[in-house]
């Protein structure tokens, strides 16, 4: 093999510049380019981009905020009131209820096992007819379509002599009223609706009625206890 000589009094040409340098003072760039030091460029960085990485943007162990599902508002026993003798419109008292003034709400009666369905041991859920009272029927009270509510208690005197609406803190927050199809009151100022009665939307969700099913199946113990009873026999 040839051996090269070390260069020590040889001049060498740039190949940036085209100048005369001494032969040892000469280096190599990255592209292969024979070039005084003085001359030298390192290779640019970007030319070479560092793999990176995407910030950091979900979370492992997440808790986000949510809309809540519009939930039955329960209403106490006897909790609906007639207004007036041949008035349609039915005063319901419910403490810190929190509906929407103008906004169309389903009546339903206490929760029951559903006639004809299910079994002592596996009831299906549904609600009872709301009871009849003062001349007003419990069907109407609970029809499908629902019926839109206001805020608010009406009373004979608001204060001007004349009734209507009574818009007080107290009142807009623990009742509310509406105008029931066809029925009117007989005597008025009945309270009425009996026991388990509730508000919500026209329609529930599933997981709610899991729930309130279970509520069900807790709270009537008894009943179930003398279902079995008459089974037996």
């Amino acid at each position: 093999m040839s051996k090269y000589a070390t260069g020590k009094h040889s001049k060498a040409i740039s190949d940036r510049s085209g100048l005369e340098f001494p032969y040892r003072e000469m280096v190599r760039e990255w592209n292969g380019s024979f070039v005084h030091y003085t001359e030298f460029e390192p290779k640019q960085p970007q030319l070479e981009p560092k793999p990176m990485g995407g910030d950091g943007v979900a979370l492992l162990n997440v808790r986000p905020d949510r809309v809540e599902p519009i939930t039955t508002v329960m209403i106490p026993q006897d909790g609906f009131e007639t207004y007036d003798a041949g008035s349609g419109i039915i005063n319901v008292f419910s403490p810190g209820h929190g509906l929407t003034n103008g906004t169309t709400y389903l009546f339903r009666g206490p929760p029951t096992i559903s006639p004809g369905t299910g079994t002592a041991t596996n009831p299906v859920f549904a609600y009872a007819t709301i009871p009849n009272f003062d001349g007003i029927t419990g069907a109407q009270i609970g029809q499908g379509s629902g019926y839109a509510i206001t805020t608010g208690k009406y009373v004979s005197n608001t204060g001007s002599g004349s009734p209507g609406r009574n818009t007080s803190d107290y009142m807009t927050t623990n009742f509310f009223f509406f105008t029931v199809n066809t029925d009117t009151a007989t005597t008025g100022n009945v309270k009425g609706g009996g026991y388990g009665c509730s508000i919500g939307p026209i329609t529930i969700s599933a997981w709610l009625k899991k729930l309130l099913n279970l509520l069900k199946i807790c709270l009537n113990v008894k009943d179930k206890i003398h279902i079995l009873k008459c089974m037996k026999k």
